[in-house]
């Protein structure tokens, strides 16, 4: 047989050009016109498929990052985690063009591989742009793993070197296969070629020579520490992909320094897109991922193992993790209690503005100091914990001038991120404690109202500049303040009192894991309340409002969170009449704090 038939990992764009070249042949892509074919599948998505996920194919795969550059292969299969951070919308290209005889499809690449013809053998299809970040405030023990060892001896920018040695011995370009009168008198083939970018002219493919010879030409100003990528998606509805949401992408990955954007306002099919979003988005600094599987990714997914644990282990899970976060918390255990809930609260509902099942902490009673000493090991152990951590310093300085909401920038057709455009499971540390009397600037004044509507409806209100648009979130909050806090008001406000300060050693690796699986399995568990134990609630509701006129909806909406957060920490799914008085004790032990 001679192998197989495929390459999907080495040569994904030849799997593609052979399965689209068995479909014309078949004739299932040509059985009206083959201009009246929209570009949908034609079977080589199933094909990755297959060797991803049936052919466990998904670990090999490289993952696309800031270090992985320097020796992943362009228009290689590799797959890119990141959070949808802005959607530049939907883009034109020639996907399928007649070459004599020969239908060919330049679906999933940049540039034609062979020279086009007249727009009548051309069809113009369309897919969608999305420009990807890493998860903001990921941690490292998130980093995915993969199989492939690099070829340290032999990276891409050498092996571009050669092939452009090659092409100068043979004083050949594909490009230069293109007749320059065709070029001009074809718009479609100008400015579709990719991304709006045209044919280079003569004298800019002269200039590429020189600028190859640098190891890291085409990925010179790449930032080292954080690496954006513009995925493009094909035959996917718009309704699967949304801002903010975490994706793996797996696709074809190109670095094409050769592509350059050139403004011709007399182009047909000019459009903002080729004179806004994609100038400022060059090759050299933003690589271009031509996606063929997707799927979207929450918490469990960035765990690494995910050992095996029977229910009557989580209790002694619990019981580790409690411990380990009182020693942190300085052996307050009723601080350490409301910790380990707060971790494991998420929104599961939204009932008209509330969104139920969230519980901010309000830990108050920290001087600059202590709140030092504490945020310092509570963001430790966070970062250990979290897949996604942030930290605000609350100054009048950090108010006035920070941009927490995003903002539309019309002048670049883009969405300048704020600091509060985060993934759903973020965990966002606030520290109160350093601020002081002053003014607050109109940006201060829009800032703070952006994280109390963050804190009460978890909710953020995106700048559009003619109008605003709020966008759910799903993010856990925890304050340090003197006071309790009024620029951010939680849900639980808890007197900080700890009774030491004794170091604690770093969790083993298998003790990490296990906490890391429990804090994202147990929080997705289902809820119940027995008919037997709602009248037993609404009893004790009704008699904690008749003895404290104070206590509203909203105590008691936050208490029937607390007991469901108590149960799902020990792996239960249904209230039980210990947990629900585990809450009314600490309710108490709480409010005795706050007499």
């Amino acid at each position: 047989m001679g192998g197989p038939p495929y390459d999907c990992m080495a040569n994904p764009l030849g799997a593609v050009r052979l399965t689209f070249e068995k479909a014309i042949g078949s004739g299932s892509l040509t059985q009206t016109h083959p201009l009246a074919f929209d570009g949908k599948d034609w079977g080589a998505l199933d094909l990755f498929r297959h060797f991803l996920f049936q052919e466990s194919g998904l670990s090999q795969v490289p993952i696309l990052n800031s270090k992985t550059m320097r020796w992943v292969q362009p228009n290689s299969l590799v797959r890119y985690r990141g959070m949808i951070q802005d959607m530049l919308g939907n883009e034109f290209y020639v996907g399928a063009y007649k070459d004599g005889n020969l239908w060919r499809t330049n679906k999933f690449m940049d540039v034609s591989q062979y020279p086009m013809g007249t727009p009548p053998d051309m069809c113009v299809w369309e897919r969608r742009l999305l420009y990807c970040v890493p998860v903001p405030g990921q941690s490292s023990w998130t980093e995915p793993s993969c199989e492939m060892e690099p070829n340290r001896g032999m990276d891409w920018s050498s092996q571009n070197r050669e092939k452009r040695r090659r092409m100068d011995d043979e004083d050949a370009d594909p490009l230069d296969l293109v007749p320059d009168d065709e070029i001009k008198s074809s718009p479609i083939t100008k400015k579709m070629r990719e991304d709006g970018f045209p044919s280079p002219s003569p004298e800019s493919r002269d200039s590429k020579t020189a600028s190859s010879s640098s190891s890291m030409s085409t990925f010179q100003y790449v930032d080292k520490d954080n690496l954006p990528c513009l995925v493009k998606i094909y035959d996917s509805p718009e309704s699967e992909l949304k801002l903010n949401d975490v994706f793996e992408f797996i696709g074809v990955l190109t670095v094409d320094s050769e592509l350059a954007v050139e403004k011709d306002d007399n182009d047909e099919l000019s459009n903002s897109f080729y004179d806004d979003a994609l100038v400022h988005l060059p090759p050299n600094k933003v690589p271009r991922l031509h996606c063929l599987v997707h799927r979207k990714l929450a918490v469990h997914d960035f765990l690494q193992s995910s050992p095996i644990m029977e229910p009557h282990l989580v209790k002694g899970i619990r019981e580790a993790l409690f411990r380990h976060l009182t020693t942190v918390l300085g052996n307050d255990e009723v601080a350490a209690h409301f910790m380990l809930l707060h971790l494991l609260s998420k929104v599961h509902a939204r009932v008209d503005d509330v969104a139920v099942g969230k519980l901010s902490l309000n830990l108050m009673g920290l001087s600059k100091e202590s709140a030092t000493v504490f945020g310092t090991r509570l963001s430790q152990a966070f970062k250990s914990l979290l897949p996604f951590t942030h930290f605000i310093p609350l100054t009048l300085e950090y108010l006035n001038t920070a941009s927490l909401a995003p903002k539309k920038d019309y002048q670049e057709n883009r969405l300048i991120p704020g600091v509060l455009q985060l993934p759903e499971g973020s965990h966002i540390m606030v520290d109160e404690t350093q601020l002081e009397s002053g003014s607050l600037s109109s940006i201060g004044i829009e800032n703070t109202k952006s994280l109390k509507n963050l804190m009460e409806f978890q909710k953020v209100e995106y700048d559009f500049q003619y109008y605003k648009m709020e966008m759910a979130a799903d993010v856990q909050l925890l304050i340090f303040s003197e006071g309790k806090s009024n620029i951010v008001p939680a849900d639980v406000v808890v007197p900080f009192q700890p009774s030491s300060l004794e170091s604690f050693e770093i969790p083993v690796a298998e003790a990490l894991e296990a906490w890391r699986w429990y804090l994202a399995t147990v929080r997705l568990l289902p809820h119940s309340i027995g008919s037997e134990m709602q009248k037993v609630v609404e009893d004790d509701l009704v008699a904690a409002r008749q003895a404290d006129r104070s206590l509203g909806s909203r105590d008691f909406s936050r208490w029937l969170t607390m007991a469901r957060l108590v149960s799902s920490s020990f792996g239960e799914t249904c209230l039980s009449l210990e947990h629900w008085q585990m809450v009314k004790e600490l309710e108490r032990l709480r409010r005795e704090r706050l007499k």
